[in-house]
């Protein structure tokens, strides 16, 4: 298969996602100001942050942003986590008020606070939970039900061929598995050998995720598992760039750096997404880490980030903006 044909839309049940490269739910990261930035950056499709099944239903403040859409996204997920199928079920019906356009359950988070609940990778352990939790969602809404699994919860138990039948046996549309078992965390190597195994089982389609840190490593997972689609997570933090280069690499052989003032542009533009969605105060502070991202491993990045990790104001949000413009023109600061 040529490099151009690895890259494909993907029938999700009802859902037909525009390609197959995709934006995972990253906690702190994957909120509504980064997702309009990736989606005019060629990301087909992305997930909100994981949404606590219990928040969600019952009314919490702080969960309400995180289901936010903005308007360039034509299509996203909302990724729910819980360890009630009721609870579960009554989240996927709030949920619908945002108008997703499928809804994930997450069963592959590895913190320990979401673990002790039952949740995350803790359903790894009780596969015939996560049947019963997708098909009392698949029930109770319209929009296809999708799950994210690991490998198992450790190398004793890899049990991700079992978990994953018993998903799609419940109603699941699709499944996305990271290819590390819960006890790595996001340690050591993903095992995508198991990833090309789930594949060759299941019949509904197949994402990959775990060590898709650049273009190259996207494309190799396709051409090497033949799944239906990847999901980028930690490779995108600081590189919304990913995808759109993923696909000149795969049209065209090639890849162009991104020049350090387009960089900055984007970033000032996210910034000011955060100030619409978070509003100045929540903003000035959450873009701390999102700067230091973006930064990393530029010149002069060390001493920019040391500006911004103080920066708490619009005006001063400008001035390490134009200190950064500064040092991409070569001039002091």
């Amino acid at each position: 298969m040529t490099p151009e044909n690895l890259l494909h839309p993907v029938h999700a049940g009802s859902c037909v996602l525009p390609g197959n490269l995709c934006l995972a739910p990253v906690a702190g990261y994957s909120d509504a100001a980064f997702r309009s930035i990736v989606a005019g950056l060629g990301c087909d499709f992305a997930f909100t942050e994981m949404v606590s099944s219990e928040a969600l239903t019952r009314g919490s403040r702080k969960t309400l942003p995180l289901l936010e859409r903005a308007e360039n996204e034509t299509a996203y997920a909302i990724q729910l986590f819980g360890a009630d199928p009721s609870r579960m079920a009554e989240a996927a019906i709030r949920a619908m008020e945002w108008s997703p356009s499928l809804i994930d359950v997450n069963c592959g988070c590895p913190v320990p606070k979401i673990v002790k609940t039952g949740a995350g990778s803790a359903l790894l352990r009780e596969p015939a939970k996560i049947g019963e939790i997708v098909r009392a969602m698949a029930a109770a809404v319209p929009v296809p039900v999708t799950v994210k699994i690991r490998l198992g919860w450790d190398d004793a138990s890899v049990n991700f061929l079992e978990t994953a039948s018993v998903a799609q046996d419940a109603g699941a549309a699709a499944v996305t598995m990271h290819a590390r078992t819960r006890a790595q965390g996001y340690s050591g190597r993903a095992d995508w050998t198991k990833l090309a195994d789930l594949k060759r089982t299941l019949a509904v389609p197949v994402f990959g995720s775990g060590d898709v840190s650049s273009p190259e490593a996207a494309l190799r997972m396709l051409a090497q598992t033949g799944v239906d689609g990847v999901m980028f997570a930690r490779g995108v933090m600081g590189d919304p760039f990913v995808f759109m280069k993923t696909k000149e690499l795969a049209a065209t052989g090639t890849l162009h750096e991104v020049p350090v003032e387009a960089r900055i542009e984007v970033a000032w533009r996210h910034f000011g997404l955060c100030l619409r969605f978070l509003g100045e105060r929540t903003a000035c502070v959450e873009f701390r880490k999102q700067f230091c991202a973006y930064t990393k491993g530029g010149e002069h990045g060390a001493l920019l980030r040391a500006r911004a990790v103080k920066a708490s104001t619009c005006d001063e949000w400008k001035a390490v903006f134009e200190e950064w413009r500064s040092a991409a023109a070569g001039q002091p600061f």
